[in-house]
């Protein structure tokens, strides 16, 4: 069983930042392939970025360039900075883990982009 716990969420204004935080329990993190979703109201739940255990990225067009995850092993946290950010990233944040061919959830976390 691995446990998620998301945090950094928030209100801010177009063009702001936030990071985003995903604690994971267990003792091979660095193993889990680790991603971030999100769901706006009345739309579907949509990948927004993910990183594999080597490291490597992917990223929903739509945050290209302003996006970024990382992890730290370390820590077993994964990130997700989010740069210049726009009315339309407005949604819950979920983090998510694959770990051992099974998928788990975090509880989310709401970013709200609004003047």
């Amino acid at each position: 069983q691995v446990q998620l716990v998301e945090s950094g969420g928030d209100l801010v204004q177009p063009g702001g930042s936030l990071r985003l935080s995903c604690a994971a329990s267990g003792r091979i993190f660095s193993t889990y392939v680790m991603g971030w979703y999100r769901q706006a109201p009345g739309k579907q739940r949509e990948l927004v970025a993910h990183i594999t255990s080597e490291g490597r990225t992917n990223y929903v067009d739509s945050v290209k360039g302003r996006f970024t995850i990382s992890r730290d092993n370390a820590k077993n946290t994964v990130y997700l900075q989010m740069n210049s950010l726009k009315p339309e990233d407005t949604a819950v944040y979920y983090c998510y883990a694959f770990v051992d061919l099974k998928g788990y959830w975090g509880q989310g976390t709401q970013v709200t982009v609004s003047t």
